[in-house]
């Protein structure tokens, strides 16, 4: 991390404040959301109530025996957290322990019936397969014969804002997501230009562009979106998309959800069946990869990234994070000043990094004293956790660059 001086990481043990109504009402919320999901035997079910208990009553247990990520999950802080309530340990620990532990309780990790069954899938699926999605794609058509600037900033701000349908955030949030009369403007923060700058120019065919991704279905499909129109423009000459090793966070991408996607893409009339197939096609030949690393599912700030993945970002022409959860990880997860420049808290970072986040944790960096003023002064602090906005920074210093 930099320099700077840190604030102490985000913890869910203040009664009221975000992270501990996470804990609280959100993970309650979508154990039973999953227990309704599927016809669980009942052995699932006391599974769940288990987990119900310890995570808003009970302490942090240590994984099973014999699970084959126990010394991964060891060397990520485990052992120092077990016997520890689930609110006074670090927030983004907490939250993706939770999530593990969910995939024991439903039988994911076996064996058994349930082994390898997704429990966030028929979610998941229900986002891809919503008529707003057939909306989405059909307006694609009319960017056709616009000119390739329009077109770039329309299916990046596609990338941006398609981050309002995570389905985790909606389960507790009802209708906070939907814009009312912003009396500020939408987006916080805006390096689109220098985003645009840092890949190669059109027709070169250069360069590789790493997504890090962030949610399935119709948060999924305009990155994807934006990753065939760079091929297609000769932008980039490949693109290596991280997505999780195992279902997370409710609505975070896995391969399968990859998957999903393509076929939903290549089967849509018009423009996004164009796009569908030369995604397809980028697959076969190498174009396009899908890289699930253990890391993508740590509850570690990306600081602290293995050598091989920091090798992967080094040689990107650019790194894009996606989402809420993965700038929380960029960044740290601490509650930063919000004036915090973003270029000092990602200095550690390989290579260019940008991201495209909307708003949904308290955590932020990088904004302007005006910006943040005008912010809270119209909403309070409300502004961070909303959804209602968005930013695109990027660190594109020599240093961030190997210069």
């Amino acid at each position: 991390m930099p320099d700077i001086p840190a604030p102490p990481v985000i913890l869910g043990d203040e009664p009221g404040s975000f992270p501990h109504r996470v804990l609280a009402e959100r993970h309650p919320a979508i154990i039973r959301q999953v227990r309704d999901a599927f016809p669980y035997d009942p052995g699932t079910h006391r599974a769940l109530d288990a987990l119900l208990a310890s995570c808003t009553d009970g302490v942090i247990e240590p994984l099973p025996e014999g699970a084959g990520d126990r010394a991964l999950w060891s060397a990520w802080g485990l052992d120092s957290f077990s016997g520890r309530s689930w609110f006074d340990v670090p927030w983004l620990w907490s939250e993706s322990y939770f999530y593990r532990r969910l995939l024991d309780a439903v039988g994911w990790t076996g064996p058994g019936v349930w082994q390898g069954v997704d429990p966030f899938r028929p979610f998941k699926r229900a986002e891809l397969d919503a008529e707003e999605t057939d909306g989405e794609l059909a307006a694609l058509d009319a960017l056709e014969g616009r000119p390739a600037a329009e077109r770039a900033r329309a299916l990046l701000h596609g990338s941006l804002w398609g981050n309002r349908a995570d389905l985790g955030f909606r389960i507790s949030a009802g209708n906070a997501g939907a814009v009312a009369g912003e009396a500020a403007p939408g987006l916080v923060a805006d390096d689109s230009d220098t985003l645009w700058s840092l890949l190669p120019p059109p027709g070169s065919g250069a360069g590789t562009l790493c997504l890090v991704a962030d949610n399935a279905g119709r948060e999924l499909v305009p990155d994807l979106l934006l990753i065939a129109h760079l091929l297609d423009e000769g932008r980039i000459g490949r693109a290596v998309l991280h997505v999780k090793p195992y279902p997370y966070y409710v609505s975070d991408a896995t391969t399968t959800d990859v998957v999903d996607a393509l076929v939903r893409l290549r089967s849509a009339p018009g423009a996004a069946g164009g796009y569908g197939r030369l995604l397809w096609s980028a697959m076969a030949d190498g174009r396009l990869a899908v890289r699930a690393h253990p890391f993508s599912a740590a509850p570690l700030p990306y600081a602290d990234m293995p050598d091989d993945l920091r090798a992967e970002f080094a040689s990107a022409a650019l790194t894009i994070f996606k989402g809420d959860l993965n700038y929380r990880r960029l960044v740290g997860d601490r509650m930063w000043a919000p004036t915090t420049p973003f270029q000092e808290v990602t200095a550690y970072f390989p290579g260019p990094v940008a991201s495209l986040r909307t708003l949904k944790s308290d955590v932020i960096t990088g904004l302007s004293p005006a910006t943040e003023a005008a912010l809270t002064a119209a909403e309070g602090q409300a502004w961070r956790t909303g959804g209602t906005h968005a930013l695109i920074q990027v660190n594109a210093s020599d240093e961030a660059q190997g210069k």
